[in-house]
């Protein structure tokens, strides 16, 4: 297996990974969308690697929904979090198992739940434990590349004592998310800390590649930024609510374009999660699709009222006439 990393044009971007949103459905709707000409990579919802190993057979089922992905989807990666090397590995293996493109251990994840397990950011804290869950990953991924995703610190920027520890385990790419643990999402992104970081690696001569993740709202946005900071590569989140065209150069959706999106979304959930995830994750997209023309405050509430998902595409697709 090659590492498709550093086979990619550069700026490329990436799709980050997001709990409860980009499911393989999602992702599968933004490969049908994408713009072939434009570098791009996918990302899993980040999955625990513990209940990878310790889960009953439902909840292995369940699991391995999260870690479904279909062929339109490559490069695509699986992310998965734990601090217990064991698991990590064999987490890794089973990815390799299954096909991946690559393998991204969460070292960013600030919610309480899952630092209270020394998981996600709380690596920060322990750069001893991170090295061996980096080389645990490696193990298990064989020749299939190993990224880390983190961010600037734990309560402070502590890129200069941080980012050196998880280079010298030499994964493929280290993604930035420029605020510290403290700051969740309720400060602005600080870029300055990715050109940081890419100043860092340059300095001790590592070939990881260094993406940048925070704020981005588009394709040009992500560019722009880019070329600021020097990174190889930047990730995008929340601009990927409601467009799924994302990853193309194309002109702003019309209001048809995203109620047919919506529609086609819908009948992927269906397809691929019904049964193993609750219909109700879809209601954050009806709020990101349905927006910013006359009449879709109305749709709106009509589609969050919905008994179920047959019936929102049927309020999809009445009243037409007013788009």
């Amino acid at each position: 297996m090659s590492n498709f990393w550093h086979a990619l044009e550069r700026p490329f971007f990436v799709l980050a990974p997001m709990e409860d949103v980009t499911d393989v459905a999602f992702r599968t709707l933004i490969a049908k969308k994408s713009d072939r000409g434009i570098p791009r990579v996918l990302y899993t919802e980040f999955t625990s690697a513990d209940g990878l190993a310790r889960a009953d057979e439902a909840g292995q089922r369940k699991l391995r929904k999260k870690l479904a992905f279909g062929k339109e989807e490559r490069p695509i990666v699986a992310q998965l979090f734990t601090a217990n090397p064991e698991y990590m590995e064999s987490g890794a293996r089973l990815c390799r198992e299954m096909g991946f493109d690559g393998f991204d251990i969460n070292m960013g994840c600030p919610v309480n739940e899952v630092v209270r397990q020394m998981c996600g950011a709380a690596l920060i804290k322990d750069p001893r434990l991170a090295r061996e869950l980096i080389r645990a990953a490696k193990k298990g991924a064989g020749d299939m590349p190993v990224s880390v995703k983190t961010r600037v610190g734990f309560n402070e920027n502590e890129l200069a004592s941080w980012l050196p520890e998880l280079l010298a385990e030499d994964p493929a790419a280290v993604i930035i998310h420029a605020r510290t643990r403290k700051d969740m999402s309720e400060v602005p992104a600080r870029w300055e800390h990715v050109a940081q970081a890419v100043a860092i690696r340059d300095s001790l001569g590592s070939e990881a590649l260094i993406v940048g993740n925070g704020d981005v709202v588009d394709l040009a946005d992500a560019r722009r930024k880019a070329g600021e900071s020097g990174a190889d590569g930047v990730m995008i989140g929340r601009g990927v609510f409601g467009n799924p065209w994302l990853f193309s150069d194309g002109p702003d959706a019309t209001p048809e374009e995203k109620r047919r999106a919506l529609i086609e979304h819908i009948g992927l959930f269906q397809e691929h999660l019904s049964g193993f995830v609750n219909e109700a994750v879809m209601k954050r997209h009806f709020k990101a699709y349905i927006g910013g023309w006359d009449g879709a405050k109305e749709l709106r509430v009509q589609l969050m009222e919905s008994r179920d998902l047959d019936h929102a595409k049927s309020i999809l697709t009445s009243g037409t006439e007013d788009f």
